[in-house]
């Protein structure tokens, strides 16, 4: 996908290569009219290497991250092995572009880290509505497709919707439960004393890095839905001063990257459908909460593509940042 995006924005390049695990070197992979070989991933990958996006988990970013650092080179990692050491700028580029300005091509190595696909739908969506009045309580629930687990992922929802529909029982492998016309508390890490999984943590911990405040209160509740792509996120809000439905949705619409479908009339809001292959985060049913007797609380619906704002296209738009 990283690739599909680079060729999507017309990203200038002068040289590219494509690393993976020995298994995968030998490969040909056709990009833009040329055809390359796949190299070993080894720790003399990066010597002549400006930007190196990593998209390979968690082991091999903590292992080859520092080695590319190291070398001179400026890693932009998709997963979550920096996020929140100390030193690393966590970014998205409309939101906290100022905190990797101090990183520089030429300026010596490297790694800034792409945030937790939820983390970053929501902020599109709440960032331009903190920035009228701050936000003092965020309340999450996500329901997150297929797509935020992987292609293996994605195929055992389209094999178990066939299975179900034919009369056959579901066949779990991915997760630990059927899949198809079911939904289920997220599939990351459980902490048991406090009873919340890796993923709504991620959300609480890097929104604070992002927004570099802990003066706000978050709490996520993350659910997998039988969605091939897309992540869908209800959103409460609480703020230090009154703000209106129509200030907040001008903000929103002025707020690059951002998509707003807020038609009551016709009772249209956004969809993952909607949001499926788009770079925008699409933003709707704007509204008053009205189990406050202020004007201090707003209620909202967001839906982001995870593999394109949730993962690529934010990890090119930062590595665009680094030409400016």
């Amino acid at each position: 996908m990283a690739s599909q995006v680079l060729k999507e924005r017309n990203f200038p390049y002068k040289s590219m290569k494509l690393l993976a695990s020995a298994r995968s070197a030998g490969k040909q992979q056709e990009f833009e009219g040329e055809t390359y070989t796949v190299e070993e991933l080894t720790e003399n990958s990066f010597n002549d290497v400006d930007i190196a996006l990593f998209s390979a988990g968690g082991s091999i970013s903590k292992k080859f991250g520092p080695v590319a650092q190291k070398a001179g080179s400026i890693v932009v990692d998709n997963s979550s092995a920096f996020r929140m050491t100390e030193g690393v700028p966590l970014v998205i580029p409309e939101v906290n572009p100022d905190a990797m300005s101090h990183v520089k091509i030429g300026g010596g190595g490297a790694i800034i880290a792409n945030p937790n696909c939820s983390t970053i739908i929501a902020l599109m969506a709440v960032t331009p509505l903190h920035r009228l009045a701050k936000v003092k309580r965020m309340i999450v629930s996500t329901y997150q497709a297929a797509s935020g687990a992987g292609a293996a992922a994605m195929e055992e929802l389209k094999e178990q919707t066939r299975d179900v529909l034919d009369g056959k029982e579901a066949k779990p492998v991915i997760f630990p439960y059927q899949y198809a016309f079911n939904l289920f508390s997220h599939n990351s890490g459980m902490d048991v004393e406090v009873g919340y999984n890796e993923e709504e943590l991620k959300m609480v911990k890097e929104t604070k890095k992002i927004w570099g405040t802990s003066d706000v209160a978050i709490t996520a509740t993350c659910i997998r839905v039988p969605v091939m792509r897309a992540h869908a996120e209800s959103i409460n809000l609480e703020f230090d001063k009154d703000i209106s439905e129509a200030d907040a949705l001008a903000a929103l619409a002025a707020f690059p990257g951002v998509s707003i479908i807020d038609d009551r009339s016709k009772n249209r809001f956004p969809t993952p459908l909607d949001a499926t292959t788009r770079d925008d985060v699409y933003v709707g049913r704007v509204r008053r909460d009205i189990s406050r007797s202020d004007a201090k609380g707003l209620e909202l619906f967001v839906c982001g593509d995870q593999i394109k704002k949730g993962a690529a296209l934010n990890a090119v738009q930062i590595a665009e940042l680094l030409l400016k």
